[in-house]
């Protein structure tokens, strides 16, 4: 009987890597290899931090004994720094370790001042999964891992709830509203338009730099056009999506944006930037808009062709369902997980 412990943030963090385990828990293999989530950090204050790293690491070495498999998530610096000691004790008992890398940027990570520390989890790793092609070049590029080193796409994780409602003249950004995910630049951009269309409007969903952004919108005379509504989950989530008729991701840096897999989920069109896995499957027109990002001048036009242009949006729609329901369908990433379990232990 194979067994897996599984070593990440807590349940609790919002963020990718939570919803991407959570998705995992879903599997089928999930229960074949009998799965131990051990949570080793929570996205609170240092003492609660401090408290969950202990905690983590003792149970972590109580179980390891009676596991096989040890499958690391692990991002930024601060994480990695912590799975080091992880990845140690598991090779002192010799057992097969998988490094699940969910980062957003090279420059932070492989490539920055920290890159002996990717070097070790990488070169001590039996497996190295990365969430898309372009990421497997810059990591191979780097550390010519070869073979050892996998793309395994995050899956649409969204849990669509049974409520209707009224589809509304929207475009919807969801995430942390900071300067990496772009908001401020589909704040400039809609400006640029909004005046042409005063029905509609830009919602950002998620916490961050909110009162930086009212402002800018008040700044540029668009504030009747711009919605906060804050970190949002279950129905009010639900909620937003389904009233939205764009979803759009400004992003400088992402490895594959949950964002927009949940809008693919929804069945949402999508504007966004070919960053992070977006270049593995975008094909501009025919099932995203692109744009480069900071270049509002270019987002503005594909707003505006989007607004305008309901065939495109109808088209879009269907092609957003069929990547959901197929590349990154939940039962597809789940069935490679299993495979890749599969693979270690034979």
């Amino acid at each position: 009987m194979t067994k897996v412990l599984v070593i990440a943030t807590s349940h609790k963090t919002r963020g990718g890597i939570t919803s991407v385990i959570k998705a995992h828990q879903k599997g089928e293999q999930w229960k074949e290899f009998h799965c131990k989530w051990i949570e080793t950090h929570i996205d609170k204050g240092s003492i609660f931090k401090l408290f969950y790293f202990c905690k983590g690491w003792i149970l972590f070495m109580l179980n390891l004994p009676f596991y096989d498999i040890v499958h690391i998530h692990t991002s930024e610096p601060p994480s990695a720094i912590r799975k080091c000691l992880f990845m140690w004790w598991s090779k002192l008992w010799k057992k097969k370790v998988i490094v699940h890398f969910h980062a957003f940027s090279p420059e932070t990570t492989i490539n920055g001042k920290y890159q002996k520390v990717y070097k070790y989890l990488f070169g001590h790793a039996d497996k190295v999964i990365v969430l898309s092609q372009l990421w497997k070049k810059y990591v191979n590029d780097t550390f010519h891992l070869g073979d050892k080193i996998q793309v395994i796409y995050n899956p649409c994780t969204t849990e669509i709830l049974p409520g209707k409602y009224t589809k509304q003249h929207i475009i919807l950004y969801a995430g942390t509203v900071n300067k990496r995910k772009g908001y401020a630049d589909m704040i400039k951009a809609f400006a640029k338009i909004a005046s042409q269309y005063p029905d509609w409007k830009i919602v950002f969903a998620g916490n961050g730099e909110i009162d930086n952004g009212k402002k800018l919108a008040k700044e540029l005379g668009i504030e009747s056009q711009t919605q906060f509504l804050g970190w949002i989950n279950g129905k009010d989530k639900d909620k937003a999506f389904k009233e939205a008729s764009i979803f759009c991701l400004p992003s400088y840096a992402e490895g594959f944006p949950m964002a927009v897999l949940d809008a693919w989920a929804y069945g949402l069109p999508v504007i966004t930037t070919p960053v992070g896995g977006i270049p593995d499957i975008a094909k501009d027109g025919e099932n995203l808009l692109l744009f480069q990002p900071g270049d509002c001048d270019k987002l503005a036009i594909q707003m505006g062709r989007m607004m305008k242009d309901e065939t495109l949006r109808n088209h879009l729609t269907e092609q957003s369902t069929i990547l959901s329901q197929t590349i990154f369908n939940i039962d597809t990433i789940n069935t490679k997980i299993e495979l890749l379990y599969k693979s270690l232990i034979n």
